[in-house]
């Protein structure tokens, strides 16, 4: 239970939350098609972007910190990831750029957040338009195309077939769950993990008990940079191209999902389960949605409240645990 990083009460309502949105789509005469293997490892892959940006975001939220910039710097490292593949690179180079390039925007949050006493919220809001910017210039404003020879092998990453059984899921999906097990491992048994709790909980007294606290936020903004620099190149691998407009208000989308999973925006809550039943959540109701043929208004209505109610909830967490 350590591992999930989560209460069997919460755990529960967590995925007691998925069978309601379930049983509300049944009730309201939803597709059957909504209910088959096939239409949930859709879902799960269309999780795996929000999902994976949502883990270093949830290293962030335990802190007390916050990022504005990740859907800006996922556009970033999809154009970075395809101007290496153009320019001839090899995969494994270019997924390695790509991730290194959301470090590098991490560890500038990080540096500004500390060197300069930037707030979180004000700092990650100008790297939002320095990453999206320089996304444009590095592509020229274009679409960036390399060619289906290069690309071949990372364009499989969200591929499935339709006729599988349901553990047989995309790669990018693996990834996801893959990096999950690793961050919940970094959180909950390393040293590491223990001063990102305990700066998120209470700040100067994590100082006082000797935590370096100034390093471990640029290590936790870097680390949160280079997993969305992956979101990044799994982004690209959907896409197959560099689009430097793409992930417009993704940020948004990632700080929901931390939240609906039990990331406490006061800091020194939140759990990698947590987070990523909250982006399957998110990918559930947009899938929905699209089923019963609402417009993209209604959708987004519905996702606003649902974000509403999940900081709403967050707060009443909050003030009962303080009286």
């Amino acid at each position: 239970m350590k591992l999930l990083g989560k209460s069997p009460a919460l755990l529960f309502g967590q995925f007691a939350g998925v069978a309601l949105i379930y049983l509300i789509f049944f009730s309201m005469g939803v597709s059957e098609a909504f209910f088959t293997v096939y239409t949930t490892k859709m879902v799960l892959a269309q999780t795996v972007i929000v999902g994976v940006g949502a883990l270093g975001m949830t290293l962030i939220i335990i802190s007390g910190g916050i990022d504005l910039s990740v859907g800006s710097v996922i556009a970033l490292s999809c154009v970075t990831t395809a101007l290496v593949l153009k320019a001839g690179g090899s995969i494994p180079t270019a997924v390695a750029v790509g991730t290194l390039t959301g470090a590098a925007v991490g560890l500038l949050n990080g540096m500004l957040i500390v060197s300069l006493k930037i707030v979180p919220f004000i700092a990650t809001l100008g790297t939002l338009g320095i990453a999206r910017g320089l996304a444009k210039i590095f592509s020229n404003e274009r679409t960036v195309n390399p060619s289906l020879e290069s690309i071949r092998g990372l364009s499989e990453v969200m591929a499935f077939e339709r006729d599988t059984p349901i553990w047989d899921l995309p790669p990018g999906v693996w990834v996801m769950f893959g990096l999950g097990l690793l961050v919940a491992v970094i959180l909950h048994f390393t040293v590491f993990g223990r001063f990102t709790f305990a700066i998120g909980s209470n700040e100067p007294t994590a100082r006082l008990c000797g935590v370096p606290v100034s390093l471990c936020k640029i290590g936790l903004y870097t680390l949160s940079g280079a997993l969305t620099g992956v979101s990044g190149v799994l982004l690209f691998g959907q896409l197959t191209i560099g689009d430097p407009t793409t992930a417009v208000g993704k940020e948004l989308d990632i700080i929901a999902a931390t939240v609906i999973g039990g990331g406490s925006l006061s800091g020194g809550q939140g759990s990698v389960l947590g987070s990523l039943i909250g982006a399957f959540i998110m990918s559930l109701l947009r899938n929905g949605c699209l089923m019963m043929e609402w417009p993209n208004p209604i959708q987004e209505i519905v996702i606003g409240a649902i974000i509403i109610f999940a900081v709403a909830l967050d707060q009443f967490r909050h003030r009962r645990g303080v009286d």
